[in-house]
């Protein structure tokens, strides 16, 4: 006696689950249309060189014009014409926050997450292509802030030369801080998901909270000052008149700075898996 058998029919291919799973280059790669597609980036970017350069050059040409009104102890010929960063952090901040913040603002988020479950992944890939991009326009910037303002103190003889002692670390270290500036406003846009009070709070740290503690006692402000998330940050420049006398090592510094812009993305990531998008 025979036992007879059924005819197998392969699972359609639609019918299979799909174990695919994308790999960080393609969402790398998507993470990077996006940005370049969207019309803020320019702009942001835009305004990043155009302050660093036409700020910087105008804090020379100030310093150039009143010289014999200021106090010439502890100046920075790199630090004034790399100046401008104080206008250009707050268009990298915003820029960063808006990465993230403008997806959940469109809903576009759960696109993303649907097609990226991993979405630790989604975040290293946005930190990875800003990082990129705001470096690679930051540093050529920062350049030629230099060179404007030197080309603007020399007529005084105040100038610096490229092959200075920290002259090349202070340049390309400026444009790093802008992008790590960049990366703790991205974390802070995904945390906060709203653009306004993203935003709000990169100027509150850049901006208004080392106002707050220039208010405080003398004391107090010595401790404090060398550990604010902005002066840590541009002590890669060293000591200079555009921020307090009593800064971190320039390396010491910037390490601490990017250990803030990785708390922030480290935060980013829990909230990310913690709530639904």
């Amino acid at each position: 006696m025979t036992t007879a058998t059924l005819p197998t029919r392969s699972v359609p291919a639609l019918a299979r689950p799909d174990t695919h799973r994308p790999l960080f280059s393609d969402v790398v790669r998507s993470e990077w249309l996006k940005l370049r597609s969207v019309r803020s980036t320019y702009w942001t970017l835009l305004v990043t060189a155009l302050a660093m350069i036409g700020l910087g050059a105008l804090f020379c040409a100030t310093f150039v014009s009143h010289h014999d009104g200021f106090d010439l102890i502890g100046f920075n010929a790199t630090a004034q014409s790399l100046g401008g960063f104080f206008l250009a952090q707050l268009a990298v901040g915003v820029l960063g926050v808006l990465v993230m913040s403008s997806e959940y603002s469109t809903g576009s988020i759960r696109s993303t997450l649907t097609s990226v479950p991993q979405r630790h992944l989604v975040l290293a890939a946005k930190a990875v292509v800003f990082f990129s991009v705001t470096a690679a326009v930051a540093i050529p910037t920062a350049f030629i802030s230099w060179f404007a303002g030197q080309a603007i103190l020399s007529g005084k003889g105040f100038e610096a030369h490229l092959g200075d002692p920290g002259v090349i670390r202070s340049i390309v270290g400026i444009a790093l801080y802008l992008a790590v500036l960049g990366l703790l406003a991205l974390g802070l846009g995904t945390m906060l998901r709203r653009t306004a009070g993203a935003i709000a709070a990169v100027v509150f740290l850049v901006l208004l909270l080392p106002g707050i503690v220039a208010a405080l006692p003398q004391s107090w402000q010595t401790s404090i000052d060398p550990y604010l998330p902005s002066y840590a940050g541009a002590a890669i420049m060293g000591p200079s008149r555009l921020g307090p006398s009593n800064v971190l090592g320039p390396w010491a510094g910037f390490a601490l700075f990017c250990g803030y812009a990785l708390v922030s993305l480290l935060g980013a990531a829990y909230v990310l898996h913690r709530r639904d998008a």
